[in-house]
């Protein structure tokens, strides 16, 4: 217990402070949800936004949002398109160390053990995918594995603008609150590649190898996980 504390503790000291979010395009459906709270409201070409807030998208929804220079660490803005059906922290636009990535994915195995003793003693299926306190029948929604669905293509729209490590650990916090988004080929083999991409070559052949046990690989899938660990062994 002291341990996960003082990780706690070392991972709240490490949090960077990070630049504000303008939204440079709307299409269609797109909302906002500020900090911790369960309400979505409509985002507004101009709006900026802080990192504490959370973008959704809907079928026919899209945003461009640029980033300060501050917020990615590269010393210039970023553009980032978010497509239809989306769900992305705006924390998570940002690049991490090596050091608080390490610290973040053992905070998650931490998370996860707690999580899985949680729903085996108490037998509250999901009740930790809610966000804050507030059980209320809207909040209870974000239970629904619809929500996973959702942040997983987000944590895709990090990968492919080069955001490997928070790509990695939403995905990782995706399995954990929706343990069945965690059984699909696609969604593993995408933090495995966030890990591999982040450099982080231990970890990724751990998820690499966990992948290759998988039931009900194709021949094509098995084939790619092969390929991938027998590169990273080299």
């Amino acid at each position: 217990m002291k341990t996960a504390m003082a990780i706690v503790a070392l991972a709240f000291s490490l949090q960077a402070t990070a630049g504000e979010i303008i939204v440079q395009k709307i299409r269609g459906d797109v909302s906002v949800r500020h900090g911790v709270t369960e309400v979505w409201s409509r985002v507004a070409q101009g709006d900026v936004l802080k990192p504490d807030d959370t973008m959704k998208t809907g079928a026919k929804g899209s945003a461009v949002l640029v980033t300060t220079a501050e917020e990615n660490y590269s010393g210039a803005r970023k553009t980032i398109t978010l497509p239809a059906e989306v769900i992305v922290d705006l924390s998570d636009i940002r690049e991490l160390s090596q050091e608080e990535l390490m610290l973040k994915l053992t905070m998650e195995k931490v998370r996860a053990s707690s999580y899985q003793w949680k729903n085996e003693e108490l037998r509250i299926p999901n009740a930790a995918a809610v966000h804050g306190s507030d059980l209320s029948p809207s909040a209870l929604k974000e239970s629904d594995s619809a929500i996973g669905i959702l942040q997983m293509n987000g944590a895709r729209v990090l990968f492919d603008n080069g955001f490997y490590a928070t790509c990695a650990l939403k995905g990782l916090e995706v399995f954990r609150r929706y343990p069945t988004l965690g059984t699909e080929f696609r969604n593993r083999l995408l933090v495995a590649q966030a890990l591999e991409k982040a450099e982080l070559r231990g970890e990724a052949l751990g998820e690499y190898g966990a992948l290759s046990t998988m039931e009900g690989l194709t021949p094509e899938q098995q084939g790619i996980v092969k390929g991938k660990m027998q590169a990273l062994r080299r």
